[in-house]
């Protein structure tokens, strides 16, 4: 099957009453009558939380504010007769009312918007991600759930989105590990948080721990998610050879190596990194770091 990826950007929203906010698949969605949290999928160079502002607005009224990232998850959709297999990676954030009057969205792949409680929304059908974001059992949909006709829309060979997983990932005498770009690829020559893009079918926890044991040899474990990153880069020159218009979606974690060992580059030939290393608080001042690694750091500092 062909495999297709697409990053979305989903709110969870409580009123006084603790109600969640649902919204209901459309007769243009892909799961009909079927319930999710309100959000979508981002448009090129878009950010996270740019989309699930646009999002929100678009499917319930609501003009909202984002005050936290509650999760990120992965999940694949097949769909047979199109011969294709979905991974979507979904950014999940808390968000709070600003204003604004509850309404279905006029056209679209929602047709209603509502609150509800626990026990009401377990009676309802709901998309797997949703179910576990609000606490519920999840409850696999039954295949006919499932109504896309539409093919997907071709991929611009010169458009590209990507999501990875990063890390910024110390050891108990509060070292910090970060990683060396290699020539040929972009940022050359700065040392990047540990971490890289995640595979068709794959969460990004274990993306990111992968990453780790290829990049450097370590085993570490995840503590905390930290924050979503976004990157556009309208002529990216990488080692396809000709400029991408880029755009990176990246999910920072906080990585603890309980047991150190001296880093190696254990992924094949060719790969974008170059070297790793341990590095103490004070010798993070004298490197080159890339933006993401340096924002990501400046709380260790």
């Amino acid at each position: 099957m062909e495999q297709v990826r697409r990053v979305g950007a989903y709110g969870v929203l409580r009123d006084a009453e603790r109600r969640a906010l649902l919204v209901r698949g459309s007769a243009e969605a892909d799961f009909p009558v079927v319930w999710s949290l309100p959000g979508g999928g981002l448009e090129h160079a878009e950010h996270p939380v740019d989309a699930v502002v646009r999002e929100v607005a678009e499917e319930t009224g609501l003009a909202v504010e984002v005050t936290g990232l509650r999760a990120v998850v992965a999940d694949v959709t097949p769909y047979p007769d199109l011969g294709v297999a979905l991974h979507t990676d979904r950014v999940l954030f808390d968000v709070t009312p600003l204003g604004g009057l509850l309404r279905a969205e006029p056209a679209g792949t929602t047709n209603l918007a509502g609150w509800f409680t626990s026990a009401e929304a377990s009676a309802l059908p709901l998309l797997p991600f949703t179910a576990e974001a609000l606490g519920l059992p999840v409850v696999p949909l039954p295949p006919e759930a499932l109504r896309r006709t539409a093919p997907f829309p071709p991929s611009d060979a010169r458009r590209r989105q990507r999501f990875g997983a990063y890390g910024v990932v110390t050891d108990p005498a509060g070292r910090v590990l970060l990683s060396l770009i290699a020539d040929g690829y972009p940022g050359a020559g700065r040392w990047h948080l540990p971490g890289g893009g995640t595979d068709h079918g794959e969460q990004p926890v274990t993306a990111l721990l992968r990453e780790l044991v290829e990049e450097s040899g370590q085993l570490g474990r995840v503590t905390e998610l930290i924050v979503v990153d976004n990157l556009h880069n309208p002529a990216a020159l990488g080692p396809e050879g000709y400029p991408l218009d880029w755009h990176g979606v990246r999910v920072v974690y906080r990585v603890l190596v309980d047991l150190p060992t001296v880093p190696k580059v254990t992924e094949l030939a060719g790969g974008s990194t170059a070297d790793s290393a341990w590095f103490t608080i004070s010798e993070l001042q004298e490197l080159p770091l890339t933006e993401i690694a340096s924002e990501a750091l400046a709380a260790l500092a």
